[in-house]
């Protein structure tokens, strides 16, 4: 961890998405955890203020934008407007979850790409860097003029991984978009790589499935960056079963979960879902208990370290 006299420059605020992770990282990091407070006008327009002195110190603050997305990054633009107009020396926007990731380009004729219009704002704002966790797509970063620092998750999670203790381990890719995730649990893990062809009936249904590769009597890890209606997984965990896995378990960075999702995985072949708390989870996951959350604090509290202590992030990943 950085010295605590870098550590008595820094401090760490956050909104109202994820207030848990925050408190994690602060115990983790030893960064002391800003008071703020926010409230609502009658009218839902929000209203806060920093209650600290933070002129000319570095400032992180965290803030996921999942579930509540607009609320939630309208809150994080005005709390990065109150430190830089209260002199804050810099700003990092810690946002495990990029919310509107995956609008990341032109797929169809007169749409918006939302997510380089989030990436405006946030700068705007006066955001002087921004650490996330495994964006959707890494050409996000690039939609940035200030520094980006995507955290790996799956060095969070793996050692969760290794605890499975499975036998003749397939990592397979639930589709073509997860294949970089695949392969980096395969190579961690020292396993051979499957991967999932789908195509869609439309956004929320699977039309038809296919398995490049053998799983027969193997135990499969679905690994993949995010989980939002669960379509995706459960139909790569029927197609596994149909072609003979023995256990099926599935790892994602990012649980969203929405539409019915837990459920579906409560009903599916999948024994154990291994997602992080980029995304809170208090209030949804308890009674599921397929669903097994682990801390992404360490890492990042890690990366805030390296962070403050001009340090490369890259070294988080032994294999880089």
């Amino acid at each position: 961890m950085a010295s605590n006299a870098l550590i008595s420059d820094v401090v760490l605020f956050t909104g109202t998405a994820h207030p848990t992770l925050a408190k994690e990282i602060s115990e983790c990091s030893g960064i002391h955890l800003g008071k703020i407070e926010i409230e609502r006008f009658p009218d839902g327009e929000i209203s806060l203020q920093i209650q600290e002195n933070v002129r000319g110190l570095d400032v992180f603050v965290l803030q996921p934008i999942a579930l509540d997305p607009n609320n939630q990054l309208v809150e994080l633009l005005i709390i990065i407007d109150a430190l830089k107009r209260a002199s804050a020396g810099s700003i990092t926007a810690v946002i495990p979850y990029f919310g509107y990731c995956r609008q990341d380009r032109k797929a169809k004729p007169r749409v918006p790409i939302t997510a380089k219009l989030v990436a405006n704002l946030i700068e705007t704002a006066g955001a002087t860097r921004v650490v996330t966790v495994d964006l959707h797509a890494g050409q996000l970063e690039g939609f940035f003029d200030i520094p980006v620092d995507n955290v790996i998750g799956r060095l969070g999670l793996t050692d969760a991984v290794k605890k499975l203790e499975c036998d003749n381990l397939i990592v397979v890719a639930p589709d073509i978009g997860s294949v970089k995730y695949a392969r980096a649990y395969a190579k961690h893990l020292n396993a051979d790589m499957a991967v999932i062809d789908k195509v869609r009936a439309n956004a929320t249904e699977i039309e038809e499935v296919t398995l490049i590769g053998d799983v027969k009597g193997k135990d499969v890890l679905l690994a993949d960056d995010m989980c939002s209606t669960a379509g995706t997984l459960v139909s790569a965990a029927k197609a596994c079963r149909e072609k003979g896995a023995k256990r099926i378990f599935a790892v994602v960075t990012h649980g969203l979960l929405v539409g019915g999702a837990m459920e579906k995985i409560d009903k599916s072949p999948i024994e154990a879902l291994l997602i992080s708390n980029t995304i809170p989870v208090e209030g949804r996951i308890e009674k599921f208990p397929k669903i097994h959350c682990i801390s992404i604090a360490p890492l990042l509290a890690e990366a805030m370290r390296c962070i403050i202590s001009k340090g490369s992030i890259s070294s988080l990943d032994k294999e880089i």
